[in-house]
């Protein structure tokens, strides 16, 4: 069942939404909150931790929806809302838009096109709470993969397999959110960390449908490695549809400053050493790659600039029969003695 929130001030709003949507309701489909003004609407966040969507319009007394959109990545990051109001020209539709709206519904209402836009922001929102929760249930078993806890796991299959250490060929790919921390400066903490993930959502996601794994967020960069068959070829399909994916979203207006977010990307294949690295005292041990593969797929990420994928020349004869790539010269990399020949997916 998804809760949703309803902000509109128009009384007739609340009566219609009951309406078209009883069956839903009556089949818990849909489990319905109200609200006037968008000061009442974060009181009902507060008081409904567990709601999915909010629907908003724009125009209302005491605390308006864009007012309404700027504080709840802070009230509740894991929130997406759909604006629905009269006010459908451009210059509403990207404010909104750039203060976090997911989508945007004209009024008079469409019903129909509505229960198609909820559906598609739930769905959103469940794919990310399943990866919340998965990510959350990892870090979980990786704090305490020691020795320790291994004596009550009586599966010996699955304590071998946690014990494991293996050299393994794989593609590693480093995300870089290019230019975030210049706007860090000027802009709250929650407000920060709102746009970062939010930008993170979208990479992940397609990271995900690659059949990729999230190794690790490293400040406002993502690691990831993808293995199993063709896995060179899926980590630039990903790594295609991120740059595609953040081309489309609008600028960040915050702090008096505007912000058009950009990744820089690199990708290295080949062999890597994959297992618990850490410290066992501290009981906190990542399952994680190592090597020169990976050492050398993040300095490409830092040779990469805004919008480029880059490779260095190894990985890019392995992937030159299926992706269209621009040679882009000699670099030197960091700990690497001689330059090295980097390349550019195109496409």
């Amino acid at each position: 069942m998804a809760k949703i929130l309803v902000v509109d001030d128009e009384e007739d709003l609340e009566i219609l939404i009951k309406q078209k949507f009883r069956r839903k309701i009556r089949e818990n489909v849909y489990q319905f909150v109200f609200a006037r003004n968008g000061a009442e609407a974060l009181q009902q966040v507060e008081a409904h931790p567990d709601l999915d969507i909010i629907l908003s319009d724009i125009n209302m007394p005491v605390m308006d929806g864009l007012t309404l959109l700027s504080h709840l990545p802070e009230a509740n990051p894991m929130v997406k809302a759909v604006v629905v109001s009269a006010y459908g020209d451009m210059q509403n539709i990207r404010m909104a838009m750039n203060r976090g709206a997911f989508d945007f519904v004209c009024k008079p209402v469409d019903f129909d096109d509505l229960d198609l836009t909820m559906q598609k922001t739930i769905d959103h929102v469940k794919q990310l709470q399943e990866t919340i929760k998965a990510i959350k249930e990892n870090n979980i078993l990786k704090m305490y993969v020691d020795e320790n806890v291994l004596k009550f796991m009586t599966h010996k299959e699955f304590e071998s397999s946690l014990l494991k250490n293996e050299v393994l060929d794989a593609t590693v790919m480093f995300v870089d959110v290019c230019g975030f921390t210049a706007i860090t400066e000027q802009i709250p903490a929650n407000t920060v960390v709102g746009l970062l993930n939010g930008l993170f959502d979208k990479i992940v996601q397609e990271i995900i449908a690659q059949g990729g794994h999230v190794d690790k967020f490293m400040g406002d960069a993502v690691m990831a490695v993808f293995r199993g068959n063709y896995h060179l070829d899926r980590a630039i399909d990903a790594a295609l549809s991120v740059k595609a994916q953040l081309a489309n979203v609008p600028e960040i207006s915050a702090g008096g400053r505007t912000y058009k977010p950009e990744v820089s990307i690199g990708i290295n294949s080949g062999e890597m050493v994959s297992g618990n690295i850490g410290s066992a005292s501290l009981k906190r041990l990542d399952y994680t790659v190592i090597g020169d593969v990976v050492n050398s797929a993040q300095r490409l990420q830092a040779a990469a600039k805004p919008n480029q994928i880059v490779l260095n020349e190894e990985t890019y004869l392995k992937a030159k029969s299926s992706f269209r790539c621009a040679k882009i010269g000699d670099v030197t990399l960091k700990n690497k003695a001689n330059p090295v020949v980097i390349y550019e997916v195109l496409e």
